[in-house]
């Protein structure tokens, strides 16, 4: 038996859907607008974390820059104490 599969007509462009769907990774239909909102959304958040990493790790260095003054200078007081001391 020969099954005889109806030939697709092409879209005319001006008859075209103007709201074209899109499926984003989970196959939800999502209209094109709120695909590219979705993955605004998703870029601002990437970059968001992005920032905090950086905010992290600069805190972080200053934290060592003071603990290193700190040591420094608990140890510049320790050496004058012991020479108030002998003197």
């Amino acid at each position: 038996m020969t099954y005889l599969m109806p030939v697709e007509t092409p879209v005319a462009p001006s008859t075209a859907d103007p709201n074209p769907v899109v499926r984003d990774r989970e196959g939800t239909l999502m209209l094109l607008h709120e695909a590219l909102a979705r993955s605004r959304q998703q870029e601002a958040e990437q970059a968001a974390r992005d920032h905090a990493l950086v905010r992290s790790v600069t805190a972080g260095r200053r934290w060592a820059r003071l603990a290193r003054f700190a040591a420094r200078r608990a140890e510049r007081a320790r050496t004058e104490a012991q020479t108030v001391r002998l003197a």
